[in-house]
């Protein structure tokens, strides 16, 4: 089968699942999961075919890793080091070590391979799990904050893994030697980041936006995240870890926001791909002949890991947030796929465990993808609670009825001004990087980005915005801004200055609420003036 007919194929299965779930609300990751295991069961892969699609996904969860670590800069990581390093480093070692005792003293597997299976098992999905609290905004809630800082830690214990795995399956290999060049690794790696990240990236950037060609813009960001990515595995981190630096150090400047939106399309594209490969993983006569084993894996798997993260959290935090927590990580994550391959090919795990551990795995991030987006209503049915504030990256959670100014040239300064002035809630929006530097040592809240992107416009909390004025003329970027704006929520007022009287006309459809004719402003102060000079004697 030539390439074109497979991407066909997988297309078309991939959008009649993801529609047929669609009506009952069902993740669309479930969808690309089982698109995987149907193309995998009608189209003859080889290993090495699956091995070059999974290689490609890879960098769906790199692009992911990356928005996340726009959403952590280095000072935000450091406020959330307990997150991070605590609960983190708790859940690993304490889930780890249970299941390592659990596979080893009642199911009797060798000692090596126990342990193996255990570092696995701790795991949970970077990729379900961010991507869930990315789409309906609880990455910024206490229990979202504290789901990703044990995500982030760990992605940082794939390295230990990775060597433990060396040292089991090679006698020879040495713990300490193999400690020592991870440990410089990590400090050359960090340090270079960041020394680029400091005198290089702004300046960089801010030499491509001056260009005002969008293509190099969007060219630019792909070539810093997949240089960092490329960078941190030759010093054997993954690739992902690389892409969160990346994303933390452009956190710090003032593209952050535009560049998120600019890349969720290619995120979005490659997670759909790194789900398909996961599903062509299944081998479905292993399924079939041990469905009700590996239902009970799965089943059991789950529950350990609640019970484990819940009683672990409990020490550190509220009931409910820590339910709420182990629900999120309650999975085994994506990762566990290259710890078993990599433990069968070094004859750490036996292929016939390895087959029936695979779809126990994605067995458990199917039933994730499916529960997550509700843990939050079925923590709240069963216990009703005040809800929580939200940590919004950009704008304080507790600003309501703020006004969002879009464009910032002389009419939007004029208008910040005054609405700075009068102690009014407001956050603007510009395109151009030299009129965001000059707000920015005025001290006023604007934003680098594109005013027509749905996503920016979310991050600035538009739902709970009074109002939207439009300080810009072009009339091309007006219409896209408003669809935008009307796409999110028709209720949305918008405030228009317009030219021409055939304006009007021209955005009707578009149901602004306040038009302001500047012409008639203008030719009515003028007759207000002339007025006040017929009153007022000469001299």
């Amino acid at each position: 089968m030539d390439i074109l007919t497979l991407i066909v194929a997988t297309l078309f299965i991939s959008l009649v699942y993801n529609l047929f779930l669609k009506k009952f609300h069902i993740s669309p990751i479930v969808g690309y999961i089982f698109t995987g295991i149907s193309i995998s069961f009608f189209l003859d892969f080889t290993q090495i075919d699956k091995e070059y699609l999974s290689h490609i996904a890879e960098f769906g969860i790199v692009f992911l890793m990356f928005t996340i670590g726009l959403e952590f800069s280095i000072q935000h990581l450091i406020s959330m080091k307990k997150e991070v390093f605590v609960y983190g480093f708790l859940q690993v070692v304490l889930t780890s070590f249970l299941f390592f005792l659990l596979a080893h003293f009642l199911f009797l597997l060798p000692i090596k391979t126990s342990l193996v299976i255990g570092m696995a098992l701790a795991l949970s999905s970077t990729a379900i799990v961010l991507k869930v609290l990315n789409d309906n905004g609880d990455i910024h809630r206490p229990y979202g904050r504290s789901s990703a800082g044990i995500l982030i830690f760990q992605d940082i214990a794939v390295i230990p893994i990775l060597l433990m795995l060396t040292i089991l399956s090679d006698e020879k290999a040495s713990l300490a030697t193999l400690l020592t060049h991870t440990l410089i690794s990590a400090i050359f790696v960090g340090i270079t980041l960041y020394v680029i990240g400091k005198f290089v990236l702004t300046r960089f950037l801010e030499y491509v936006v001056a260009t005002q060609v969008e293509e190099l813009f969007i060219a630019s960001i792909l070539l810093i995240v997949l240089s960092a990515a490329l960078f941190a595995h030759q010093f054997g981190f993954s690739y992902s870890l690389g892409a969160f630096l990346a994303g933390m150090l452009i956190a710090e400047t003032q593209f952050k926001y535009q560049i998120e939106a600019d890349l969720i399309p290619f995120r979005d594209l490659l997670l759909g791909i790194f789900f398909i490969t996961v599903g062509m993983q299944v081998n479905l006569t292993t399924l079939y002949e041990n469905f009700f084993t590996i239902v009970a894996l799965s089943i059991a798997i789950l529950s350990l890991k609640v019970i484990i993260i819940f009683f672990l959290l409990r020490i550190f935090t509220f009931t409910k947030r820590a339910i709420k927590i182990a629900l999120t990580l309650a999975q085994v994550g994506e990762f566990s796929f290259a710890i078993f391959t990599l433990a069968t090919t070094n004859h750490l795990i036996d292929p016939n465990i390895n087959e029936i551990l695979i779809p126990v795995v994605i067995l458990s991030l199917i039933f994730t993808s499916l529960v997550l987006r509700y843990v939050r209503a079925f923590v709240a049915f069963f216990s009703p609670e005040p809800s929580e504030k939200l940590q919004n990256p950009i704008i304080s959670s507790e600003i309501q009825n703020h006004i969002i100014v879009c464009g910032y040239s002389i009419l939007g300064q004029k208008i910040v001004k005054q609405l700075k002035t009068l102690g009014l809630a407001y956050v603007a929006i510009e395109h151009n990087a030299q009129y965001v530097k000059q707000a920015q040592e005025r001290d006023e809240v604007v934003f680098f980005g594109n005013a027509a992107s749905k996503t920016l416009l979310h991050s600035l909390s538009i739902q709970n915005a009074s109002a939207v004025i439009i300080a810009i003329d072009n009339d091309e970027k007006i219409r896209l801004i408003c669809e935008a704006i009307r796409s999110i929520d028709k209720n949305i007022r918008i405030i228009l200055k317009i030219t021409h009287q055939v304006q009007i006309q021209e955005f009707e459809d578009l149901h602004i609420d306040i038009l302001i004719n500047e012409n008639q402003i203008v030719a009515q102060e003028l007759i207000n003036q002339a007025i006040q000079c017929q009153i007022t004697p000469k001299g």
